[in-house]
């Protein structure tokens, strides 16, 4: 039985990102990961015949100094500037994101413009009272047309729920403040000549709308770098290798961690420390004896995804990171121009290679689909958007993503903080760390900070910090009565199914 100061289960960013803290001060500490072959978990680059991926996408900032701080720690000298450039495509037109108003008068045209407006001043003569969906609550804002334009159809992609059925609530969170004329007002400005440079004391201004740092192979040569750094140090890191149960021992004070091998054995290892970034379900479920949280651990929803890398015998079809597909008549969501993040992804100048994402539940229609069949929906999909040919695709890989995003549903909150409250008064050396660990929706640098914070408090011995104040806003706030109020009231509102709806 191999034993550990601290044990970590997952090799995200969460998880290497205590590990690498942790080793970095001496801590022995243990890490094991699922995936049979790359760290990083979502923030990984995956890989096919010399072409690499990311998936999802990785744009490197954050407003946490020490989050940048840690990055250029761990990959000194593999970080390059890209320009960030993302559009919309809407009915056979490309929008920039965000909107500028000519483009848009343009490509919508006029008449269509005009319904718009027309639109939105019958909804501000004649709202909808107090709207409970997200439908009602934009439309509201924003008018009929303009929703069902620029709102309604990748929502529904990416939550796969009609937006009947999204709660209001995270419209008001997430558009919060927003109104038609002040978006219009920043759609004229992003429309009008711009200085090539604006100067403030001498010094060019640059803002992460405008570029962003990036590895030059992607984000897992982030967590490659780290993985070795803790290895270095003497930690160790089980791939291939999943959780299958934990035990407490009061008395002794440790954890004993049963895992499956790769080859199937079971294995035991104990330490004093826990930190998990795994999905909280599956956490909870591995936990022996059964907890009384389990039925509400059961009822956390996850909503995955998938990504068809497309290799296209062309050069580069457009200069943006991704694209947002808002069209109906296709099921893609988003489109990734893997060169465009880095020329160090695509090895051949003289191709192209796309990453198109589409949305799903574990077991559903696509989930299921054989990869032939996805890279032939792909293939036809890009045609019918008109970048490119099905006959200029000349190879595809697909890469499955599992609980990509928690998903915040009318009980998510109750549920969690059920889980929460049982663990924290029983297992106070249980950590919960990252996006999945903490079923909250955070960033990848909200997520290392939950790991940093935690790893603080195990280095101090004590709580100095509430790992579930890090939101995304970046604000990070010691532990108290008054950080714990702001807590609950941070969680991060992300569309949920009307109680009221669901239960008729």
């Amino acid at each position: 039985m191999s034993h550990s100061d601290v044990f970590v289960i997952g090799a995200g960013p969460a998880g290497l990102t205590a590990a690498y803290l942790l080793t970095k001060s001496g801590v022995a500490t243990t890490v094991i990961e699922a995936d049979p072959t790359y760290v990083g978990g979502i923030s990984r680059t995956a890989s096919y015949k010399g072409f690499l991926f990311d998936i999802g996408g990785h744009r490197f900032f954050s407003k946490s100094k020490e989050v940048v701080d840690l990055w250029k720690e761990i990959l000194p000298d593999d970080f390059i500037e890209r320009p960030r450039l993302s559009r919309i495509y809407y009915n056979g037109s490309y929008f920039s994101y965000p909107l500028k108003a000519f483009e848009a008068l343009n490509n919508l045209g006029y008449v269509e413009s005009a319904l718009c407006v027309l639109s939105y001043l019958h909804k501000q003569a004649f709202p909808t009272a107090n709207p409970e969906s997200f439908h009602g609550w934009v439309a509201n804002q924003f008018g009929e047309r303009l929703f069902s334009i620029f709102f309604k159809t990748y929502t529904e992609k990416v939550w796969g729920m009609s937006c009947d059925e999204i709660s209001a609530d995270w419209a008001a969170q997430r558009i919060k403040g927003l109104d038609l004329w002040s978006a219009m007002s920043n759609a004229l400005r992003n429309s009008l000549p711009r200085p090539a440079s604006a100067k403030k004391g001498g010094q060019q201004i640059k803002t992460l709308i405008e570029s962003f740092q990036y590895p030059r192979k992607g984000p897992g040569m982030m967590w490659d770098a780290a993985a070795a750094h803790i290895k270095a140090r003497g930690g160790k890191i089980h791939m291939g290798t999943r959780l299958e149960s934990l035990r407490w021992n009061d008395r002794a004070g440790l954890w004993t961690i049963g895992v499956i091998t790769p080859e199937g054995e079971w294995k035991a290892f104990t330490a004093r420390h826990v930190i998990s970034s795994a999905p909280i379900r599956e956490l909870v479920a591995s936990i022996r004896p059964q907890l009384a949280c389990t039925a509400a651990a059961d009822r956390l929803r996850y909503r995955d995804f998938l990504t068809v890398a497309l290799i296209v015998d062309k050069p580069d079809l457009f200069p943006d990171n991704w694209i947002y597909i808002h069209e109906p008549s296709v099921k893609v969501g988003r489109i990734q121009n893997f060169r465009s993040w880095s020329p160090e992804m695509v090895p051949d100048e003289k191709l192209a290679c796309l990453g198109l994402e589409y949305f799903c539940f574990e077991g559903d229609g696509l989930w299921n689909s054989s990869d032939a069949e996805l890279i032939a929906l792909a293939k036809k999909e890009l045609a019918q958007i008109g970048l490119a040919a099905e006959a200029d695709v000349k190879d595809g890989c697909v890469v499955r993503q599992k609980k990509a995003y928690p998903v915040y549903d009318e009980s998510y909150k109750a549920n969690v903080e059920a889980i929460r409250g049982e663990l924290g008064e029983r297992f106070p050396t249980l950590h919960l760390v990252g996006r999945n660990g903490m079923h909250k929706y955070n960033n990848q640098d909200h997520a290392m900070m939950t790991a940093m914070l935690t790893a603080r408090n195990i280095l101090a011995g004590e709580t100095l910090y509430d790992v579930w104040n890090v939101n995304e806003d970046a604000e990070y706030h010691e532990a108290g009565a008054a950080g714990e109020r702001e807590a609950l009231q941070s969680l991060r509102l992300v569309p949920g199914r009307l109680a009221a709806r669901r239960a008729g």
